[in-house]
Parts: C-alpha cells; sequence; structure tokens
C-alpha cells in the first residue's frame, strides 16, 4: 500500500533501475508517515562513506509529539540495503549522469519502506516529448470511448 509518491521524479527523470530500501526513523516520523504527513518532492539519495541516506524529505511533526523534545522535519535519514546492492548502486551513480531519487513510500509487511531509482535526467526536448507522449495516449483512449 502506497503512502506517497514521487510524481515528479517520472517528470524530470528516466528511471532505469528500482530498488526497495529500509529507512532508519525515529518514533515519531513513524506516526506521522502513518498520518499521511510526509513529503517526497524535494528529497533525493546521496552516497556517504559507502552508505546512502535520503536527503530533503520532509515529515511534519504531529502536534501530540512530545513537548520536551524538538523534531527536525528534514533531518538527514540512513537507507538501509545490503552491502551488495550499495556497491553496486555507488558504481552505478559514480558514472556520469546518473543520481538515485526516492520514487515512492510504502508499506511492505507492517515495516515502511522506500523505493528509490537509479535514473538519468530528462533534458527538456525529452519532458516535452513525453508529454506529447502521454496527451496522445489520452486522446487515443477519448476517441475509442467515443466509437463504442
Amino acid at each position: 500500500m502506497s503512502i506517497v509518491q514521487n510524481r515528479k521524479a517520472f517528470h524530470d527523470y528516466f528511471i532505469e533501475q528500482r530498488l526497495e530500501a529500509g529507512i532508519a526513523l525515529e518514533g515519531w516520523e513513524v506516526k506521522a508517515i502513518r498520518a499521511g504527513r510526509v513529503q517526497l518532492q524535494d528529497a533525493y539519495v546521496i552516497v556517504s562513506n559507502g552508505e546512502l541516506f535520503l536527503i530533503g524529505c520532509h515529515m511534519s511533526p504531529l502536534l501530540s509529539t512530545s513537548t520536551h523534545f524538538a523534531p527536525d522535519p528534514i533531518r538527514t535519514r540512513k537507507l538501509l540495503l545490503h552491502a551488495g546492492e550499495i556497491s553496486r548502486l555507488i558504481g552505478s551513480v559514480e558514472q556520469e549522469g546518473y543520481t538515485l531519487v526516492p520514487l515512492d513510500m510504502h508499506y511492505k509487511n507492517g515495516r515502511i519502506k522506500l523505493e528509490i531509482g537509479l535514473a538519468k535526467g530528462k533534458r527538456q526536448y525529452d519532458k516535452r516529448q513525453t508529454e506529447k507522449e502521454k496527451d496522445w495516449r489520452r486522446e487515443q483512449q477519448r476517441l475509442m470511448r467515443i466509437k463504442t
């Protein structure tokens, strides 16, 4: 079951590979995610010291969060992957033009997972071409409905 998706990533990047990663979260963050108070829009993934980190993911704390604790809504969160997957991703990211972007946050067996994608940036003309194809598919569907 999907919690939040990063639709902007599909507009700005060609997604070439997808991986599912766990996230190291604090208790208030889990409660905020379950309440749907999370945004992936401006988030990205970086590689640092052989580890992956999620940066820019905004999680708004609930009003019921403890008063003696000051939550940081955009703190850096560690992603949990197998060492082989991390080394493969590091090799891919070091190639020119590749980056890691968060695509989807969802539940799996009661745990919160993050789907990340190995992506290559789109040029402006690629974005326009994608929009034209999408509009054409929508028009085709409309025409098929009219004929039947």
